[in-house]
């Protein structure tokens, strides 16, 4: 029996890991340093390859996530401490929970992939295609585990690993493969690195350079050859003038009765004086339930909206519903003329957030003692673009838009969207980090689907992104202002749009399930 390590070197490798994962959380917007993914990944992968048994690669997957998430995440103790009046330890350590929940994931990843290829012998003589397969076996491994992340208990892909790649080569995918392949692709080319490396650092540079051509040729081919497939799947569809409302009410004063006579009146100041065709307002932007809204209210601030010759539309974020039914947090859609209209365009939020939108059971006690508003809502039906001066618009509220699969086929068939719209109301997290990252997410379904999008939001990012994922317009965050752009809409389908719309993720399950297989089969061989 081997002895057992010392302590100080068997916690240094879970530290390595955690600062890895940190360096992971840096490669995201605002730094978007996407190297430091590369980086960070092929440091756990070599770790890893290294452990002296499966409890000691599980606790380095555990801290690699822990690392990448808590430090990526950290905004959510904003809303829960300082909007939702939790004392700053329990705060911090409900962060912390999230956070670790979430790394049993990727424990669980890298345990799958130890068991699987186990230890790497330092003998170079051996053929380097088990060492490949290695490879793309923990991508399969660390690809399954962002796809369990997103999915499973409705799902928290927040930072999921591909966003990194917005502004990278790889971004050249995205209307192939989209977000998650991307991160398979990336993953692939990190764990070659992490696996190469060592070898090269430690034999024969004739050798194991032989070894790292055949190990990295095929994922850094992938990694950079995206850019020679075709990347227009779209044409433009007509253009469309818009106006993007920034409102900037603090988060703390939102829901207070005795100011909501003066945002009424600030936001019906801004929807008058805006010029676009189509004026967008964050989510909830109003601070009561349609129902409880005073009729005399509602046409004050839809008045600008009822002359036909002007041909303005509004889409304006509210909860609609009643105590019996539920609440909903929808965005309604005001035509040209007709802003009293019984059949006014409702959209209603499908994928609700977890402790802010509904209470997972057995979790009533903590939702309480943040004192949320509406923070048990119920779920929107409509999927229905709104049709809006020729262009199609499809309404994603808040986080919704990190769920591609839930709305790919609104954006195929003779009907798709052409235009993407995402309201959100950030304000319960602050300003640093949040905005930066959400807009990534944005920039990155703009790539998938090679659609516009519109970001309409409280307190930033307010934006329109084109449909190449880039952001041709934006407020400065925590202002009051309102962005007068132009959106040119598409039509037409990309590849990723298509298959994603059919198959949903399962197209991708099969891909890492078949590189696992791989793995699986040389290890029953007798190779690592």
């Amino acid at each position: 029996m081997s002895p057992r390590p010392a302590l100080p070197a068997a916690l240094g490798v879970p530290v390595l890991a955690l600062l890895a994962g940190a360096a992971q959380a840096a490669s995201f917007a605002p730094l978007q340093w996407w190297p430091l993914q590369i980086l960070g990944l092929a440091i756990l992968v070599s770790l890893v390859q290294r452990a002296p048994g499966l409890r000691r690669a599980m606790a380095a997957g555990w801290a690699f996530g822990f690392g990448w998430l808590a430090c990526g995440l950290w905004w959510l103790y904003i809303s829960m401490h300082d909007f939702g009046g939790l004392p700053a330890p329990l705060a911090a350590a409900a962060v912390a929970a999230l956070a670790g929940l979430l790394a049993l994931y990727y424990a669980l990843a890298t345990a799958l992939w130890w068991w699987l290829c186990g230890r790497l012998s330092p003998n170079h003589a051996r053929p380097s295609w088990p060492i490949a397969a290695s490879a793309l076996a923990f991508a399969g491994c660390w690809t399954l585990a962002e796809l369990a992340r997103a999915v499973l208990f409705t799902g928290f892909p927040w930072i999921a690993g591909g966003y990194v790649h917005t502004d990278s080569p790889l971004a050249a995918w995205a209307p192939w493969i989209g977000v998650y392949g991307i991160g398979a692709v990336a993953a692939w080319g990190a764990a070659a690195v992490g696996l190469v490396l060592p070898m090269l650092l430690r034999g024969s540079a004739a050798i194991g350079g032989a070894i790292a051509m055949r190990t990295m040729a095929a994922p850094m081919l992938l990694m950079l050859g995206g850019s020679l497939l075709p990347q227009t799947f779209t044409e433009p569809a007509g253009s469309l003038r818009v106006s993007l409302v920034q409102t900037n009410v603090p988060q703390d004063l939102k829901f207070d009765p005795e100011r909501s006579r003066t945002h009424l009146q600030s936001l019906a100041d801004q929807l008058a004086s805006a010029r676009g065709q189509l004026v967008i307002t964050p989510e909830s932007v109003l601070p009561l339930p349609l129902a409880f809204m005073p009729a005399p209210d509602w046409q004050a601030l839809t008045a600008g909206f009822a002359d036909a010759s002007a041909g303005r539309a509004a889409l304006i974020g509210v909860f609609l519903g009643n105590d019996t039914e539920g609440y909903v947090n929808s965005m309604v859609g005001v035509p040209p003329a007709d802003p009293a209209s019984a059949d006014l365009y409702r959209y209603g939020k499908r994928h609700l957030l977890p402790f802010g939108e509904f209470i997972p059971p057995g979790f009533g006690w903590f939702v309480t003692m943040m004192n949320i508003p509406l923070s048990d809502q119920a779920h929107g039906q409509s999927e229905a673009a709104w049709a809006v001066a020729g262009q199609r618009l499809r309404p994603l509220i808040c986080y919704e838009d990190l769920f591609g699969e839930d709305f790919a086929s609104s954006v195929v068939g003779d009907q798709a969207a052409t235009v993407l719209v995402n309201t959100a109301n950030l304000a319960w997290f602050g300003r640093h980090m949040v905005q930066d990252q959400h807009l990534q997410f944005s920039r990155m379904r703009a790539l998938e689907f090679e659609r516009p999008v519109l970001r309409a939001t409280n307190t930033g990012a307010t934006a329109v992104v084109d449909h190449q994922g880039e952001v041709t317009q934006r407020l400065p965050p925590l202002v009051r202002a309102t962005l007068e752009g132009r959106v040119e809409g598409r039509s037409g389908s990309t590849p990723y749009a298509r298959w994603l719309a059919a198959f949903g993720l399962a197209p991708l399950v099969a891909a890492c399930l078949a590189a696992l297989a791989v793995a699986l089969a040389l290890r029953r061989g007798g190779h690592p």
